[in-house]
């Protein structure tokens, strides 16, 4: 769902069309607070309530499922309305949050006893305290903990040679994090997978083009903005003002489009926060091709934080993640998001896993730690944004005091590694002494919310302390003076006594009367009131009690908000090293949880470097072989080398046949995956494993359509293939499965053949294609650097045995038939189907194959790698020089004079 950044035209409920006059106080407030806020349902605080009014209710009943009543007339009509107990509204904006709608929160400014003060028309003071949009959340009740939660802003500038370039900022103010980029336009789709941002705000202008609009729309929550927040011209200076700092050069190095981006995201954050500035991050310049490309379809086809059906259970992440924080959850998703390619950052990741791998006394004591360690971040985020509870402020004492104990841990080792090193540093960093103020500060039950109190430790503020025992002890303290005056006065049957007219009075019988009203006792004791046998006197101290026991709860409530106040303050004021801690916490949760899944399910470190290669011993596909386990079943381990052969400058093709059932798909995806944990900085499923990097993976697995885009099964197909075949490098890793058989026999063949010579070609890359076109093996005897390997399989009295081993050489047949008998076709067709494939079989596809593949030139895609071509003339001559050999006739000798007359010709041309 789009959020559209206005309402239409109001209608006649929702604006008044007569003078005001005619509008209640109260409706006439709810109006002017809504046209100052379209585009938003509005929650307008009434005592214990968010109540909704006209059209807002009408919506919200819907969407949330909850009664539309009415409430008074506007302009002769019944005014609609529902509303939600403020106890649990976080409950409801969740929902309506989920579903695409913005919320303006509108709160009483103001005690109702101070408006009914200034007359009996008065209204409540109300404002918007808050913009609740999908982005900008802080509440753990609205976000998912083991997910960041992103605002992305997006930027566009059109070069001088025509070409346009975006500018991206995402922040994530639950947990500070702030990062920018720039990118192409055709990489926005694959950039947009990588970040998955909960909103993204852009101009008008942008969300309407032709080229970007269509990507954009595809996201569920999208806010197009007025031009003003996106003015390049003024973002640095709404940069330095919501960073306090003179200067850009006080802020990370940013390019002018990536400042645009970043300041229309802190402006959009300004106003939904309504001026609390949540502290962020100074923005991470994130550089390009620092990280592995990914486009959409692939990573919806690994399935790598969620499966095709949209579960975190059964996706790569879920299958891998051991860590026991909130915190680390995150980072983990956020590493397999976006493998590295630097091979030195990837080499640091992995050294800190070795090192938990190595002692395990060690990762089990840091894990039991880190396990009761709050969410450092997201705790300092609510209360920097008015949001925390006691609650919050405690874990950020936790959250040092589990700082020391990890520290303490780490200093076991001898020699820390450069991640683990920096951890440590950044562990260090918070003060000691905000840890025991808090301490001396915080009772041992806190409650949930400020509001409730008692949170503040008895003995911090003796002035707390003193009206909490007023709010508390007030019969014991009015006890305690009574004796005391009864003392002093010398009269025994003296009383002190309260009614709603004269408060507290202290009451002897009249006999005693005057001995009070007489000197010196009348210096204390003020008359006021004689009654037939009682004398009622006053005293100032009685007075000053009488109004202390009055307001002590408000007192004392205010007493510790204020002190809640102070507390966030020194939070906030140390919120630089507490984020540095929180991200130390998440490092360490993530090495130790990839180390213990590495004991746990043997993983090998790998070796990953700048070369080409591609070499993996005993591969496994690390989600099923979790699922085969649970059910007692071994994975079968698979080798795959697409390492370049001696003399040969570029990676292998596997083709890979072989029948339904097999294994084929396990297998390509499960390289795949090998290589993202890898460059992930993760130990990976396999006995060993060696991979060049890789700057962008491809993956054509499965099929689907997309009907809502008017697109077949084999339009999504050849689209997701085109894809590949236009923007794979030599340094890419593709994976193909059963490209062309969406279509008529030939008509896929052709298409399958084509795209082998064009990555052979003109890729260049490391790839597995999986095929049934069993004519495509023909092709390894003209391409030098396509390798034909088959899954093994095994036919016992009529039925296939799947085995599950990849070796080389090629499948004669797919089995396909024997495969439809085990999925329980009727016997009539099973033979039926016997019958017309002897028939088919009988015309000898593989010769034509054959003979095609003679007969057709090759190598039609100009090469990447190939130098400028030969004159057509002298290349005319070299081709059939080649033809008019036949070397299963050639003597040897003849064979090397044939050898060295092509090398001739190839020098002359």
């Amino acid at each position: 769902m789009t959020i559209q950044p206005t309402f239409p035209a109001p209608t006649d409920a929702q604006a008044p069309a007569e003078p005001v006059a005619r509008v209640t106080p109260m409706m006439e407030q709810y109006l002017e607070i809504k046209a100052a806020n379209p585009g938003l349902l509005l929650f307008y605080r009434m005592g214990d309530f968010y109540e909704l009014f006209f059209d807002d209710a009408e919506i919200a009943s819907r969407a949330l499922g909850i009664m539309l009543t009415k409430r008074g007339k506007h302009q002769g009509a019944d005014i609609p309305m529902c509303g939600v107990p403020v106890e649990r509204s976080d409950d409801y904006l969740h929902r309506l949050i989920a579903q695409g709608f913005r919320v303006a929160v509108c709160e009483q400014m103001e005690d109702p006893a101070a408006a009914r003060a200034r007359g009996n028309k008065s209204v409540v003071r109300r404002d918007v305290v808050r913009l609740v949009t999908p982005g900008t959340l802080t509440e753990d009740t609205l976000l998912d903990a083991r997910t960041n939660n992103y605002l992305l802003a997006i930027a566009r500038m059109r070069g001088s040679s025509g070409a346009d370039r975006l500018g991206l900022a995402w922040i994530d103010i639950s947990t500070s994090e702030f990062i920018v980029t720039e990118c192409a336009v055709s990489e926005l789709a694959a950039t947009l997978a990588r970040i998955n941002p909960n909103e993204i705000i852009v101009t008008d202008a942008l969300y309407g083009d032709t080229d970007v609009g269509p990507t954009l729309r595809e996201w569920p929550a999208v806010t197009p903005l007025t031009r003003d927040v996106f003015d390049s011209s003024t973002a640095g200076r709404r940069l330095c003002d919501y960073f306090a700092v003179a200067t850009m050069d006080g802020l990370s190095a940013m390019s002018r489009l990536e400042a645009t981006a970043a300041a229309a995201a802190v402006t959009y954050i300004d106003r939904t926060q309504v001026g609390k500035r949540p502290p962020l991050s100074p923005p991470a310049r994130e550089a390009t091709g620092t990280t592995m490309a990914i486009d959409p379809a692939t990573r919806a086809n690994l399935e790598l934080t969620r499966t095709l059906g949209g579960e975190r259970r059964g996706s790569l992440l879920d299958a891998i993640d051991c860590t026991v924080t909130s915190a680390g959850s995150r980072l983990l998703a956020q590493r397999l998001a976006a493998p590295l390619t630097d091979a030195g950052a990837i080499a640091r990741r992995l050294d800190a896993i070795a090192a938990f791998v190595a002692d395990s006394g060690l990762r089990d004591d840091l894990r039991s730690t880190l396990n009761a360690a709050p969410d450092l971040s997201r705790a300092l985020a609510r209360l920097s944004v008015g949001r925390g509870g006691p609650r919050d402020l405690a874990s950020l004492r936790d959250a040092i005091l589990a700082a020391d104990q990890v520290l303490a841990h780490l200093a076991r080792m001898d020699e820390p590694t450069q991640e683990i090193a920096a951890s440590m540093a950044a562990l260090r960093r918070p003060s000691r002494e905000l840890a025991r103020e808090f301490e001396r500060a915080l009772a041992e039950q806190l409650p949930l919310l400020k509001r409730d109190g008692g949170f503040v430790r008895e003995g911090y503020e003796p002035a707390l302390d003193e009206s909490r025992n007023l709010r508390d002890a007030s019969r014991l303290v009015v006890a305690s003076m009574q004796a005391r005056y009864a003392d002093d006065a010398g009269v025994k049957g003296l009383k002190i006594r309260h009614n709603n007219v004269l408060g507290y009075f202290v009451e002897v019988t009249a006999q005693h009367g005057d001995k009070l009203m007489s000197p010196p006792l009348n210096a204390t004791f003020i008359h006021r009131q004689t009654l037939a046998g009682q004398v009622r006197f006053t005293t100032s101290e009685l007075g000053e009690i009488e109004a202390k026991i009055a307001n002590a709860g408000d007192r004392a409530l205010g007493l510790e908000l204020e002190i809640f106040e102070k507390l966030c303050a020194i939070a906030v004021a140390a919120s630089e090293d507490l984020r540095a801690a929180a991200l130390a916490f998440a490092v360490l949760d993530v090495a130790t949880a990839l180390a213990k899944r590495a004991v746990d399910d043997n993983y090998v470190r790998p070796d990953v470097d700048g070369s080409l290669s591609f070499a993996i011993e005993g591969g496994r596909h690390p989600v099923v072989e979790q699922a085969l386990k649970r059910d007692g079943q071994p994975f079968i381990a698979n080798a795959c080398d697409l390492s370049p052969a001696p003399q040969q400058p570029s990676g292998q093709i596997w083709l890979l046949t072989g029948p339904n059932m097999a294994g084929k798909s396990t297998f390509l995806r499960q390289n795949a995956l090998i290589a993202l944990l890898a460059q992930a900085g993760s130990f990976v499923p396999a006995s060993r494993a060696r991979i060049g990097i890789v700057d962008r993976l491809f993956s054509r697995v499965g099929a689907a359509d997309d009907l809502a885009r008017g697109r077949s099964t084999f339009m999504v197909e050849m689209v997701e293939t085109a894809v590949i075949l236009n923007q794979a490098s030599e340094r890419s890793l593709v994976i193909l499965d059963e490209i062309g058989r969406g279509t008529a026999t030939f008509d896929g063949l052709s298409i399958a053949w084509a795209a082998i010579e064009h990555l052979h070609e003109a890729n260049r890359c490391r790839a597995l294609f999986a095929t049934h076109y069993h004519e495509l093996t023909a092709l390894s005897a003209k391409l030098p650097r396509l390798f034909n390997a088959t899954v093994r399989v095994k036919e016992w009295q009529g039925n296939v045995v799947f085995l599950h081993e990849v070796l080389p050489g090629s499948a004669d047949r797919s089995y396909g038939i024997q495969v439809a008998k085990l999925a329980g076709l009727p016997p009539s067709v099973i033979a039926r189907a016997k019958s017309v494939l002897a028939k088919l079989e009988a015309q000898d596809r593989g010769q034509t194959a054959r003979a095609l593949a003679d007969d057709l030139p090759l190598f039609a895609v100009p090469s990447r790698a190939a130098a400028e071509p030969a004159p057509p003339s002298e290349s005319e001559k070299l081709m059939e020089a080649v033809r008019a050999l036949h070397p299963d006739e050639m003597s040897p000798r003849e064979a090397l004079e044939a050898l060295y007359a092509l090398k001739a010709k190839l020098r002359n041309t």
